[in-house]
């Protein structure tokens, strides 16, 4: 079983098992993920290459979305749990 505190929850969408977000998780911490991909699907170059790539695949603009959601949580989780030693180190 996987951790609900991320807001993410099991889903089943036409026969496909999916990770979706949890109605009952933190409306405000999927509000802030679902923030951050807008923008980076509209400012982010490599975003626009993956955006691109998915659409091509055939993937919908809302799968698309689930997948950069996913991928933003682990990039925020990282940044706020490492030490800040090594936040300082990266960002030199």
């Amino acid at each position: 079983k996987h951790d609900r505190s991320n807001g993410c929850d099991d889903q089943e969408v036409a026969g496909f098992h999916l990770l979706g977000p949890n109605r009952g998780g933190n409306r405000q911490a999927n509000a802030a993920l679902h923030r951050i991909v807008l923008v980076r699907m509209r400012y982010h170059q490599p975003t626009w290459a993956y955006v691109d790539r998915r659409t091509s695949e055939g993937k919908s603009k809302r799968e698309i979305m689930r997948c950069l959601k996913r991928y933003v949580a682990r990039e925020v989780y990282t940044a706020l749990t490492q030490p800040d030693d090594k936040k300082l180190a990266r960002a030199a």
